[in-house]
């Protein structure tokens, strides 16, 4: 079947060329209005609690990270995350997805303290009052999207437990 072969070669030079604008179909006005599709991962209907969409990505290759904190020696406490598959975005970086690229997140019980760049961050021991405590970190993509997985947001949880001073009576 020659004309097969052939029909998905032209097929294949129309993808690389552009997609259907490179092979020029539908006119010029409905190529401006419509929204393409992002090439990394598939938008789901799921958002987290700030309204961000999460970003589905297959399993393999996938953004990892964990979290781990102790306590400083001064005041506060040290956080440092570990990636597989995650370069964290500088400042100024465009607002557009790029695989295994972003920042992070930083809650504590559930409340945003901080925006990663860095794997490595300083929690004030301010933002920790006396008791145990929920620390979570969340992977997003430079377009404000949660990196996902499954359905499940690409992030990690620790407990701690603070002590300060015993209250007085």
């Amino acid at each position: 079947m020659r004309w097969t072969r052939g029909l998905l070669t032209a097929l294949t030079v129309c993808a690389l060329s552009g997609g259907a604008a490179g092979c020029g179909a539908g006119d010029a006005h409905e190529r401006e209005t419509t929204v393409s599709a992002s090439p990394v991962g598939t938008l789901l209907d799921e958002m987290d609690e700030e309204g961000r969409l999460y970003r589905e990505v297959a399993r393999k290759g996938a953004p990892e990270v964990a979290i781990e904190i102790q306590p400083d020696s001064a005041t506060g406490w040290d956080v440092r995350l570990t990636v597989r598959n995650f370069g964290f975005s500088p400042a100024g970086t465009r607002a557009v997805p790029v695989a295994g690229r972003g920042v992070a997140h930083l809650y504590v019980d559930g409340r945003t303290v901080a925006l990663l760049r860095a794997a490595e961050y300083h929690l004030a021991e301010d933002l920790v009052p006396r008791g145990t405590h929920q620390v979570t970190v969340r992977l997003y993509a430079d377009d404000g999207t949660v990196w996902a997985v499954r359905g499940k947001p690409v992030e990690s949880t620790a407990d701690i437990t603070a002590s300060g001073p015993a209250a007085q009576g």
